[in-house]
């Protein structure tokens, strides 16, 4: 039969206590958090049921332009890169990579003010056919 005195007793109590915080600790320090930001909010009145949603990927070279131009619909647009100079409504803007910028849909263009390649990424609401 294993006899424990009074003294391996209280160390083993101990230590499980130190094991047991250091557990909790570790086990704390190592969930990762999630970090949720709103980047824009805009309510937008459809105009139908049904909608056509499409993710566009654009890239511009260096100093390009577009010419002007619409698209099928409204909806968020996120510079991922770059420098992006846009005109639209009489009001001209410009975005850097990391931005989030509205297009209410209307007659617009898009330059490249940046050194490099620039890209948007178009989240766009359409009428479906």
């Amino acid at each position: 039969m294993l006899k424990i005195n009074k003294s391996t007793c209280l160390l083993l109590v101990i230590f499980t206590t130190l094991f047991c915080i250091n557990t909790q600790t570790i086990l704390a320090q190592e969930k990762p958090t999630l970090n949720r930001t709103v980047l824009l909010e805009n309510k937008v009145d459809l105009p139908s049921k049904n909608i056509n949603a499409k993710i566009i990927r654009v890239t511009f070279p260096p100093a390009f332009k577009t010419p002007s131009h619409t698209h099928e619909g409204p909806g968020p647009r996120y510079v991922v890169k770059g420098k992006l100079k846009v005109a639209e409504g009489g009001k001209i803007n410009t975005y850097s990579a990391g931005e989030v910028f509205w297009e209410s849909g209307n007659l617009m263009t898009v330059e490249n003010i940046g050194e490099d390649v620039a890209e948007l990424i178009i989240f766009e609401l359409a009428p479906a056919n």
